[in-house]
Parts: C-alpha cells; structure tokens; sequence
C-alpha cells in the first residue's frame, strides 16, 4: 500500500472515529484500514489512536500526526490542480458549502450552468447553516451572508444582502392597512428565527433615520426559511427577505415589495454574501471560473 493511500485512511478514520464507518465512506475494509494505521504507526514509532471496544480515539501524537497529513493532502491536492491549469483542461471535483436557503434562490441555477458548461468537473455541494471550517471539511469554497472575519481565510464579497418588507398580493387583499411604525404591529407577519437574529427589536430605516423598534408577536415563527417562503408566497403574511431571495418572486408579482422608503435595512447577515476560500486557492482555476459563473447569474438576474 502506497503512503498516500495510508494516509488518507488515516485522516478518514480520525475523522469518523473508527474503521468500520471510515471503511464504509473510503469504499475499503476494516481491515485494510487497521493494517494501514499500523503500519504509519510503525513508522512514526508512536501510537496514532487509543482504542476501546467502542470508540478509537486520537493520542497527542495522532493529533500531531493529523495535522500534518491534512497539510501534505492539501498540498499533493494543489500541486495536482496546478498541473490540470497548466494542462488547460478543467476536471476534478469542487467541494462547495453554503447555506440551504441559497439552493433555491440561485445556488441551483448556477450549479447547473457550471455543470453544463464544465463537464469534465464533478460538483459536491453540502448545505447546512452550521459553521463551516474550510480545511476540517476539505472545501475549496463556501458561501456565506453571516460573520466572515475568519483568520486565514479570504472573503470576497460578490451580492449586497439588502433586506426588503415583502407580502403576497391575497394577504394585502384580505389585510389591506398600511405598513407603518404606527400600524406594523396589528400585521400577521412570519419570522425566521436564528441565532444571529434579535428576537426582542428590529432595526429599520424611517425618514431617513435608524430607528429600534420593538417586533411584534410573530403570526407564525420557524428556523426554516424556506418554509416561511412558502408560507409568505400563500398569504399568510409579512416577512422580511433578502433582495436575492425575493426578486424572481417580485419580477412576477408573486409577491409585492411594501413600504421601500421606511423598511429597509441592512441584513442582520451582514451587508453582503461572501465567497470564502483559502489563500492557496486564490488562483485554482476550478475556483475562479465557479465564481465568474456565480457573478454572471447575478448580473443576469439584476442582482448586481
């Protein structure tokens, strides 16, 4: 068995705690896995797992140990895609995080563009709120709209996350009262709960002004955006939308935007959605061509 491959199991079992699970992900056997974790322990001269009947477990030196392996896996990765640049030829796989709410809103639109015009490119895209550490996971990029100002990781900023007060034309039929600081409480409205967001206050813009002002009893409250979406899109209330997420809905007057002059303001997100990567993928060809696409959605949609 070649070192590499070794090494690789190494990091698969650390990863997910013992052999039988990290087989079942690699595609090997258990015992293809203990024979290689032994082996780089007799070569390092120092036992890389503590094990139980139910769990194994890295030693400080397994830890030590793992890092680097992360660190020689990353580099043998890059060398490789820096001889597929210099081959011209576009292939591999691209390892892409983002949040769920994005899939439906764009995300899905520019993977299927990316796909079709690089299909010798494999796409992996998980979608989870939870935070992502770009090295542990092995991304090559994520997109983000929530704190960005992570050490060692570049944040480009590619699509303002402006917020707009959006309703659906049956509720603003059957609750036709206008949206203002003196009337919004008597309004049914859905709130996303996260816990990025103030449950007690909003900020809005009035009059030129920031002004607190307390939220109301929600009608309906979910940590689901997407299914308040649906929700908001049957007319069950208000809700607050990022531009991106309601522009297709607005463009076909599926959903109206209310009170431009005194509801905006900036996402609690954080004024932009942000593609992050690690320095060394700063020039991986795969990388930039993925965001191009993205920027080019964007711009065709009216977004940016």
């Amino acid at each position: 068995m070649d070192k590499m491959t070794a090494l690789a199991m190494f990091v698969a079992t650390a990863d997910h705690g013992g052999f039988s699970r990290a087989a079942e992900h690699l595609g090997k056997t258990p015992s293809a896995l203990a024979k290689a974790i032994a082996q780089l322990e007799a070569d390092v001269g120092a036992r890389l797992f503590e094990r139980t009947t139910r769990r194994m477990t890295l030693t400080e030196a397994g830890h030590v140990y793992l890092a680097g392996t992360r660190q020689a896996l990353m580099h043998l990765q890059l060398a490789s895609e820096e001889v597929e640049h210099l081959q011209q030829a576009l292939r591999g796989t691209l390892k892409v995080s983002a949040p769920p709410s994005f899939a439906p809103a764009f995300l899905s639109a520019v993977c299927c563009r990316f796909l079709e015009e690089y299909p010798a490119v494999r796409l992996q895209v998980d979608l989870s709120d939870d935070f992502t550490d770009l090295i542990e996971g092995g991304y090559d990029l994520a997109l983000r709209d929530g704190p960005v100002d992570l050490p060692g990781v570049i944040a480009q900023p590619v699509l303002n996350n402006t917020l707009l007060l959006c309703a659906a034309p049956a509720y603003l039929a059957r609750k036709p009262l206008p949206v203002t600081l003196d009337t919004y409480q008597a309004h049914d409205w859905l709130v996303f709960r996260h816990p990025l967001l103030d449950r007690h206050f909003w900020w809005v813009e009035h009059n030129g002004a920031r002004v607190r002002a307390p939220q109301p009893a929600p009608r309906l409250a979910s940590d689901n955006y997407d299914f308040l979406l649906s929700c908001l899109l049957a007319g069950q209330g208000l809700q607050f939308l990022p531009q991106w997420s309601a522009q297709p809905y607005l463009d076909r007057g599926e959903l109206v935007e209310l009170a431009p002059g005194n509801w905006r303001d900036d996402s609690a997100f954080g004024p932009a959605i942000h593609v992050m990567f690690l320095p060394h993928r700063r020039n991986t060809r795969k990388v930039k061509v993925f965001i191009d696409v993205l920027k080019a959605h964007f711009r065709a949609q009216g977004l940016a």
